[in-house]
């Protein structure tokens, strides 16, 4: 553990990309290295040397797509981090941690009826924090919050960054699925940087069939080594086909075709799409991916077949020792799914994995 430093180095978002939608002109976005202050810290908040940062989706969505955040750039993106303490509250100062991809406020009516995960005050480095995010040397964070990392072995803790978000967000939304032993489970986009993590969640948490759904042959060969009973290559298929790929699945297997939990990770059309074909009595769809696309249903569906859609956001703090626990202990496998990469291979980094889903999760480690 290093001592406070003079300043944070870090890696701004300068801009995101930009389109004019008159003239059809693209201007690509900035990341720079930069060096930001080192804050005063109030009681109640640490400063978090930072092991590792992965690179999720939503980085992605706001540097190339639009997706605005709540600070305005220049900002430092990223929000699945792990570190160690080395300032600031005192209970916590040499301690290693994952900081909480979505810090909740503690005082609302949503944080005091349970739903702290949607709180509208919540502080998510790379986004709501001011100009701090994970691409740094160092990050200030409110330590209420913080998960201590106990007994990790021979994991590596940048490696558990990837519980700040990906591994945990899962479990969130079996929660809001009331998810229990015995149910039966549809994970669309089963190969993803999430949904890899909901497959293995669901059979940690004691599923009792879990069909993966995704494109890449290899990731779901991969998929039925870490929690998929079944997979379906939903490559060059509609909707209707993967239903009539999943139900002769339930037929030849003895499966109901009934009161199965759909968790839809893509965020895309077509997952979406999928999604809502598999839907049926007593059913539940949980929307777990974003996206900006649209899908048509017949609401009235929904009537006849008893049938729930729900959207879930990120994982309240409380629920992360929990998911931290099941990786130490093996019910939870992350580091199949992790590789590290030097931070000021961010841009690169960026640039490749827009282009296309990376074969494991990039978590960038700090080298300034």
């Amino acid at each position: 553990m290093a001592g406070v430093p003079d300043k944070i180095q870090t890696w701004q978002m300068v801009q995101p990309t930009t389109f004019d939608r008159e003239t059809k002109e693209k201007t690509p976005g900035k990341i720079e290295k930069a060096e930001l202050p080192v804050p005063d810290l109030k009681p109640g908040e640490a400063l978090v040397e930072v092991a590792g940062c992965g690179v999720c989706h939503t980085d992605l969505g706001y540097f190339y797509d639009g997706v605005r955040t709540v600070s305005k750039p220049p900002l430092t993106l990223g929000h699945e981090i792990s570190g160690t303490v080395v300032a600031g509250d005192e209970q916590w100062v040499g301690k290693e941690v994952i900081i909480p991809a979505v810090m909740p406020c503690r005082q609302c009516i949503l944080c005091k009826t349970g739903r702290g995960n949607r709180c509208l005050n919540q502080k998510m480095p790379g986004n709501s924090l001011g100009p701090y995010g994970g691409f740094s040397s160092h990050i200030p964070v409110p330590s209420v919050d913080l998960c201590e990392v106990k007994n990790r072995g021979d994991i590596p803790l940048e490696h558990l960054a990837v519980v700040a978000d990906a591994a945990t967000t899962p479990y969130q939304a079996a929660k809001r699925a009331d998810f229990q032993p015995g149910d039966n489970v549809v994970v669309i986009g089963v190969t993803g940087g999430v949904g890899q993590y909901m497959g293995q969640t669901a059979k940690a948490l004691g599923a009792n069939t879990v069909v993966g759904i995704a494109r890449n042959p290899v990731k779901l060969e991969r998929a039925l080594k870490y929690g998929a009973d079944f997979v379906i290559n939903s490559t060059d298929k509609d909707a209707r086909a993967v239903s009539q790929e999943f139900k002769t699945i339930c037929k030849e297997n003895g499966l109901p075709s009934f009161g199965w939990k759909i968790f839809e990770i893509t965020g895309a059309k077509a997952g979406q799409e999928i999604a809502l074909s598999l839907l049926s009595f007593v059913g539940k769809l949980i929307v777990v991916g974003f996206g900006l696309a649209k899908a048509e249903y017949m609401f009235g569906k929904l009537m006849a077949f008893d049938a729930d859609i729900l959207g879930t956001w990120g994982c309240l703090p409380e629920y992360y020792p929990i998911v931290l626990d099941m990786v130490v202990k093996g019910k939870i496998n992350i580091d199949a799914f992790v590789q590290t990469r030097p931070m000021s291979t961010i841009v690169k980094t960026f640039a490749e994995a827009h282009k296309e889903s990376p074969d494991k999760r990039i978590v960038l480690t700090p080298d300034f």
